[in-house]
């Protein structure tokens, strides 16, 4: 059975903590002194009337969440975060279509960085915060972030944490969930200053500094100005980006174990961020000499043109520095290649993740053993253990499910008029949570406001699935969710 007064006491608290967010994007409207200040303080106020309503509910609740509360609890607090979310774009009036605000709010939490806004410049500083801040909240998870500051808050919350985070293998650093979760931030927030320091060195504006960093640590992509990172013309910040997209794409506890506990060798013994590493390089020298041969770009621009957007397509974080559009169509497959596998997991990125294409690769492997013999026992191995049967039979259900999906997401979107290369890149950049797409009508320098409403709700929950992993979301579709035992 649902046990709606916690449910209710979790949603209140997070809806809190996101009026509390929120209020520093008011200050920030009040400091520019521009007309965006009276949409936040509503907002701010509904929403804690909201929140406190919600706490009301559920006073008296246990402080125990069963397994099937922590999937509900996580994927409604989502859809609540972007619901309340999108009310300063709509009470301040620069967004007036409510399907192309749930979008532009929903691609913020799960860091996908799509966008509808045709002119970003002309929206003021509070919102612009905003959209950077929302991209920073999900980049780790909005219940994760939670669990993070107020650790007794929900109990089950290594429930929680399981319906949240992302790759098919769990590590954790320390038996206490919430430590784990706090050492994990202090990563991300050390990646987020050092990136913002690096940025204002470069010369950016501190508040243009404080934003990207905040998007490009959170793989998410949203850009203060319309050019994204091209509009600095400067190789140093594009150097800058790319080196903290790439550390954002690796596995957070990989880097605590490299740099915190002083094991720097462990990070070259990792399968994942090996094949990670291969896929950028291999990418990177495929794309470098295409400019080169077929764009007669100059090998330092080709190098750093084909470099920022290999990672910033397999880390799903989706800022540009050229107009990937106008580049040879062949480089548009491997492009499409990076947004499908994705970084790794435990990151902030989006896509298949890295490790799955190692467990893939391994399971290839075993099977052309198999084939010469038969009788053979062969265990899979990542890193030295042992992978149980299980999660081989859950990744395979994964892929298929995420091809199905594609597949099926593509052929509605083709019917619906959009053309063959937008459709599919527009479906991998939404469930794998990338924001750039592909194409002649939507390219990837380009805004979706074109897109017609229904797509844009479409494509809001396939971001919504993608980010969740899928399985967390689908599985309140199924019938026995709902069955008391």
């Amino acid at each position: 059975m649902i046990n709606l007064k916690t449910i209710f006491r979790v949603l209140g608290s997070l809806l809190m903590i996101e009026a509390v967010l929120m209020s520093l994007c008011t200050i920030m409207a009040f400091y520019y002194g521009e007309d965006d200040s009276f949409a936040f303080i509503i907002t701010v106020v509904f929403t804690m009337i909201v929140g406190l309503t919600l706490q009301l509910l559920g006073r008296n609740a246990d402080n125990n969440m069963a397994r099937r509360d922590a999937y509900l609890v996580v994927t409604l607090s989502w859809i609540i975060f972007s619901i309340f979310g999108m009310l300063p774009f709509l009470i301040s009036g620069y967004i007036t279509n409510l399907s192309s605000a749930f979008f532009e709010t929903m691609s913020g939490f799960t860091t996908t960085g799509a966008t509808i806004i045709d002119d970003v410049e002309a929206l003021p500083h509070g919102l612009l915060f905003w959209r950077s801040m929302t991209q920073w909240i999900g980049g780790l998870g909005i219940v994760f972030f939670t669990i993070a500051i107020l650790p007794s808050f929900v109990g089950g919350s290594v429930k929680v944490f399981a319906a949240e985070a992302t790759g098919p293998i769990k590590t954790r650093l320390h038996p206490r969930l919430s430590t784990n979760a706090k050492w994990i931030w202090t990563i991300y927030l050390i990646l987020t200053v050092g990136c913002w320091l690096s940025f204002w060195g470069a010369g950016m504006s501190l508040f243009d500094s404080v934003n990207y960093s905040m998007t490009t640590t959170a793989t998410g992509g949203f850009a203060t100005h319309n050019s994204s990172t091209e509009f600095f013309l400067s190789p140093t910040i594009e150097y800058i980006n790319t080196l903290f997209c790439f550390l954002s794409g690796v596995n957070f506890t990989l880097l605590y174990i490299s740099v915190v506990k002083m094991k720097p060798l462990s990070i070259w013994k990792s399968s994942e961020f090996k094949f990670y590493l291969a896929m950028i390089a291999g990418f990177t020298v495929f794309i470098m000499v295409e400019l080169m041969v077929r764009n007669s770009y100059e090998l330092e621009k080709a190098f750093r043109c084909a470099i920022f957007q290999v990672v910033s397509f397999i880390t799903t974080t989706g800022l540009f520095n050229d107009d990937a559009g106008t580049w040879p169509h062949v480089t548009w497959v491997v492009l499409a290649a990076c947004m499908f596998f994705g970084a790794c997991s435990g990151s902030t990125s989006g896509g298949l993740k890295s490790i799955r294409g190692v467990m893939l690769l391994k399971v290839i492997k075993n099977e052309f053993t198999q084939l010469l013999h038969p009788n053979a026992v062969l265990p899979m191995k990542v890193d030295g253990v042992n992978v149980p049967s299980q999660q081989r039979v859950t990744l395979l259900a994964f892929l298929t499910i995420y091809l199905m999906i594609c597949l099926l997401s593509s052929f509605l979107l083709i019917a619906s008029g959009i053309d063959n290369t937008n459709a599919i890149t527009i479906i991998l950049s939404c469930i794998g949570n990338v924001g750039p797409t592909l194409g002649l009508e939507i390219g990837p320098t380009m805004s979706w406001s074109e897109l017609p409403d229904y797509i844009k709700w479409f494509c809001s929950i396939l971001m919504l699935i993608g980010r969740l992993e899928i399985f967390s979301v689908l599985v309140i579709f199924t019938p026995t969710f709902w069955k008391e035992r």
